[in-house]
């Protein structure tokens, strides 16, 4: 089995460990009204944008969500949440210690022997959670269920629905599409943009990511007969008709959007493997970002 696999297979166990832990680390997670600003790269940013909008949407304060070289640094936060899994992206270093004593900061990571450890006050460790793969799958949606348990979001169904969405077959069609696009809205746009990178890294597939709305407006022309439009959350129902008169497969499940992207995971993997590639060796890419200089 590749690690990705063993990885993904993992995420149940890991998300109720996830939820467990929230009353130990209470007081570093964002309060209630506090205006916060969520920051990550690349899958970790994904999460921070499906974090935002969840809880600005349940009316827990103004949340924002941004890659760490996009950070505002003329707006001022009552927290900055930091999700790094390996603990020596530059990006995310330079920004905690520029905000060190002006903006409360908290790392969500997995390895705390790490320069982070020494770049923000409250460190929130999810080492068992981390990953030998250089494609992220346990360590981001098991940060994103720390988050959501936070909330008040009941993580023992979300595992619950992960377990069974394991054992579901994945389609030849999905491993075999042209293309894949991924649509979501709110929370969920965060997942589709996870979803399509996931695809990328693995597989060197050729995905696209969207607001549901926005599907209409230009990239619903390249839907086609041996392609996937994968829809996260709800406002499936309105696109249905118009993606299969074009002959597209059209994918719109009703579990939560964290639970649909542990299929896609699969799927990233699965289809690596189909093409002859290896899932945890994606083209290009390491494990972490550290940048000369």
């Amino acid at each position: 089995m590749s690690h990705i696999s063993a990885e993904i297979a993992f995420q149940p166990e890991a998300w109720r460990r996830a939820a467990d832990l929230v009353p130990q680390v209470v007081a570093d997670l964002p309060q209630h009204g506090e205006r916060v600003a969520v920051v990550g790269c690349g899958t970790s940013w994904f999460m921070a944008e499906a974090y935002a909008g969840l809880r600005e949407s349940l009316g827990h304060g103004e949340t924002d969500a941004f890659t760490a070289t996009e950070f505002p640094h003329h707006r001022r936060y009552d927290r900055i949440v930091a999700i790094t899994r390996s603990g020596t992206t530059t990006e995310i270093l330079d920004l905690l210690r520029e905000q060190r004593g002006r903006t409360t900061t908290v790392v969500i990571t997995a390895d705390t022997d790490t320069p982070v450890v020494t770049a923000s006050e409250n460190i929130i460790d999810l080492r068992f959670a981390d990953e030998r793969s250089v494609v992220q799958t346990l360590f981001a949606t098991t940060a994103l269920t720390l988050l959501r348990a936070h909330l008040g979001h009941d993580v023992g169904a979300l595992a619950e629905a992960a377990e069974r969405a394991l054992l579901v077959p994945l389609p030849r069609l999905w491993l075999e599409a042209e293309q894949i696009t991924f649509l979501g809205s709110g929370w969920t746009h965060g997942i589709a943009r996870e979803a399509a990178l996931k695809l990328r890294e693995a597989s060197q597939s050729w995905t696209e990511s969207y607001p549901g709305a926005e599907y209409r407006h230009g990239p619903i022309s390249i839907a086609a007969p041996g392609r996937v439009v994968w829809h996260f959350g709800s406002g499936g129902e309105s696109l249905v008709d118009q993606v299969r008169a074009t002959g597209a497969a059209f994918v719109d499940h009703a579990d939560d959007a964290q639970v649909d992207l542990v299929l896609v995971q699969r799927l990233a993997a699965e289809r690596a493997v189909h093409l002859g590639l290896d899932p945890d060796r994606p083209r290009n890419l390491t494990r972490s970002v550290v940048l000369d200089g």
